[in-house]
Formats: C-alpha cells, sequence, structure tokens
C-alpha cells in the first residue's frame, strides 16, 4: 500500500477554514469548509477553536488531539504531517500544545514553515 500524506491543521468548529493553516488546507488538500473536524480530502482538522473569535479551552482541544492519534494509529500506512495546531491565530504557544501529542504514533511528524517534516510528533515537546 502506497503512502499518502495528510496536512493536519488546526480549525474551528464551523468549519470556516478562512485563514491561515485552515485556508491552505482547502486550496492545496481538499479540506471542506463547513466541517471542523476530521479528515477532509487529504487533510485531517482538528479544532482549536469554537469560532474564528473564540478560542477552546486547552482541554477541549486536547480531546480532538486525542481523537486524532486514535485515527493516526489506526491508519499506519498514511503519514500525518502536523502544522503546529493552536500556536498562531488561536493563540496557544508551542509549551502548550506539543505536550497534546506526547503519544502520537510513528507516523505524525511536525512541519516546517516549507511543509516538511522535520522530526516525529512524539518528540515536540522535548525539543523546545
Amino acid at each position: 500500500m502506497n503512502t499518502v500524506d495528510i496536512f493536519v491543521f488546526g480549525s474551528n468548529e464551523q468549519g470556516i477554514h478562512g485563514k491561515g493553516a485552515a485556508l491552505y488546507a482547502v486550496k492545496a488538500w481538499g479540506a471542506i469548509k463547513g466541517i471542523g473536524f476530521g479528515l477532509q480530502g487529504r487533510s485531517y482538522a482538528i479544532p482549536t477553536k469554537s469560532t474564528p473569535r473564540h478560542t477552546l479551552p486547552l482541554e477541549k482541544v486536547s480531546s480532538y488531539v486525542k481523537e486524532f492519534i486514535a485515527h493516526a494509529e489506526a491508519h499506519p500506512h498514511n503519514r500525518f504531517l502536523l502544522s503546529k495546531i493552536g500556536c498562531g491565530l488561536a493563540g496557544f504557544n508551542e509549551a502548550q500544545i506539543s505536550p497534546l501529542f506526547r503519544e502520537s504514533p510513528a507516523n505524525v511528524f511536525l512541519i516546517n514553515e516549507a511543509g516538511e517534516p522535520v522530526f516525529p510528533a512524539s518528540e515536540w515537546v522535548e525539543r523546545l
């Protein structure tokens, strides 16, 4: 089976995808406006905001991340390219978000600004 790259981005629960990585996911990876969570085309949305103007509590983001990790574990043939969700428009910092990915499987990679995988997402917190 061929490896499929999936772009993982921060979204809002309404799936507006109007700015940042979410807009890029619509334009380049098949994200669907109106769907705020889960697999869409070759992208996976993890909500960090309830609406474009309201950030979710970190505990709620954590529950969405756990669901994503379960999805990634169930799809080992895919390579998940994780953007720094929540660290832009949602206003979280890497020290808050990175621990949420500590249990990520080996097929989840943090990406750089050019979209290239730099290291496994499970190592993000240790590399701060």
